[in-house]
């Protein structure tokens, strides 16, 4: 068989920290409706790979916030609930609509059997089955997603480590790549990241200028970055286009309101909600069949034009949020079914980040310029003015935090939940959330509720109180049990 090259799907599988932080329309929900339509679907994909023995199928970042998430009894509690609500809203729906009522009962019954037969006890026994039977490369990152760049070097390397070591905790082993949060990248990061043994990331394609048919050490390190192939991700997903808005596909925004289910197919970009046309799943199907096949092809064609470019087959890598395959885009996990399978047969070798090292698709050095995945490719959506008051609100955060002391003998709860509520305060979500315009209010919200009860737990630590406080707290923002304080001081 021919050897057309190698390729390689990231999936990036992140969420802030949402529970006991509201329900609708940000909140709770956003957890729920991205677990039973996102992950438990890629996951029973995996699994599906794993029982037919294949290895390096995909590498799946699972961000430690996320993690602790969907280990965490009380949202696995309200997983539950939400589901069996699930499908007593199809059931309401069975008089008025009874071919989506029908559709919607089987998806939810069979997500409920999914989460009672394999998710009761959380997420990381099913994924460090997947991890040891190397089906997938895990990534890890910071404990709490921070833009990197914009962090004091030592809060930087602490959040990391703490990240790191949730991570083993939860599954036996430490990963050895990272999703760097927003791809963010700054000069000298490569650095932290070899005291850290991270081997290798993710930046996006124009941080590597274009040229990603290959992973590059990055400086005088031997820590290996790769680069998304945008050519082939923007295919699928980019800020004006891909398949996602084919008119046969589920519309994600409309909404029949008295059962809260999804009727519609996308029709048309400019088509009012009320006039969007019934889904029809054989359409639908149709549809992933005909983008399957065309992303295969766009895989095959790139990895020709790189072949003949440099001269020796080559490397696409193309990245993508989980929650874009069944949440955003319903009919995702299918295509990723289908992509999946149909590559080999095209003479294209499906591995991992780690596959692709093994495989030699390793480059010369390069130097990274200050980068991320953002608008611009740069930080504006982190820094820019439109987030002035949240850059400086975490500017405040770290110089307070840097300035606890954090030096006994023994640990300490109060220090350690203020640590926990600053990491929160530092997440990078809510700048982009403001940036983008999506819950900005919300997002400021968040950003402010924690870094003010990092103060007070921090003043309340100076006059000798707070452990009730802190307990109280822990219950409601409670990531990361094993977070020491102490590690701040080295």
């Amino acid at each position: 068989m021919t050897n057309e090259g190698t390729f390689c799907l990231v999936l990036h599988s992140h969420l802030p920290w949402l529970a006991h932080h509201g329900a609708w329309p940000v909140g709770e929900e956003w957890l729920y409706q991205a677990w039973a339509h996102s992950y438990l679907p890629v996951v029973d994909l995996l699994e599906r790979f794993a029982a037919e023995g294949r290895e390096d199928v995909l590498t799946l970042g699972v961000t430690p916030i996320l993690a602790a998430q969907l280990d965490d009894p009380y949202s696995l509690r309200g997983l539950h609930d939400w589901l069996g609500n699930w499908q007593l809203r199809a059931h309401s729906a069975s008089f008025r609509l009874p071919d989506l009522a029908a559709r919607e009962h089987r998806a939810s019954a069979w997500s409920l059997d999914r989460f009672e037969t394999r998710w009761r006890h959380g997420f990381s026994p099913v994924l460090r089955s997947l991890v040891d039977s190397r089906t997938v490369e895990l990534l890890g990152g910071p404990a709490a997603h921070p833009f990197q760049p914009l962090l004091h070097p030592r809060l930087r390397a602490f959040s990391l480590r703490a990240g790191l070591d949730d991570t083993a905790l939860r599954i036996g082993s430490t990963p050895a790549g990272i999703w760097a949060p927003e791809c963010a990248y700054a000069p000298g990061m490569e650095h932290d990241y070899a005291r850290a043994g991270v081997r290798r990331f993710l930046v996006d394609g124009p941080s590597l200028r274009g040229d990603t048919a290959a992973g590059r050490p990055v400086g005088t390190s031997d820590v290996v970055a790769f680069g998304r192939d945008l050519e082939v991700s923007y295919r699928v997903w980019s800020p004006k286009v891909g398949y996602p808005g084919d008119p046969a596909y589920r519309d994600f925004h409309t909404y029949d309101h008295p059962s809260g289910l999804k009727p519609s197919r996308v029709t048309g970009k400019k088509v009012e909600p009320a006039d969007k046309r019934p889904y029809d799943p054989d359409l639908a199907a149709d549809a992933v069949r005909r983008h399957a096949a065309d992303f295969v092809d766009t895989v095959v064609r790139r990895l020709r034009a790189l072949k003949e470019q440099h001269g020796k087959p080559s490397l696409v890598v193309a990245a993508y949020d989980t929650e874009l395959y069944g949440h955003w885009w319903h009919e995702g996990p299918a295509w990723l079914e289908a992509v999946l399978r149909l590559l080999p047969g095209a003479g294209v070798r499906v591995t991992t980040l780690r596959g692709a090292v093994e495989a030699g698709h390793v480059g010369a050095p390069v130097d990274v310029p200050p980068s991320s995945w953002g608008s611009g490719k740069d930080w504006q959506v982190w820094n820019g003015p439109r987030v002035a008051d949240i850059v400086q609100g975490n500017a405040e955060v770290q110089r307070e935090l840097l300035a606890l002391d954090v030096s006994g003998a023994v640990r300490d709860p109060v220090a350690d939940q203020a640590v926990r509520e600053a990491l929160l305060a530092l997440s990078s979500d809510w700048a982009f959330m403001v940036t983008k315009d999506s819950a900005a209010d919300y997002a400021r919200y968040r950003a402010e509720v924690h870094a003010d009860r990092f103060r007070e737990l921090v003043a309340l630590r100076r006059a000798g109180r707070g452990h009730d406080r802190a307990a109280e707290l822990r219950l409601v923002d409670g990531p990361f049990g094993r977070l020491d304080a102490r590690g701040l001081a080295s």
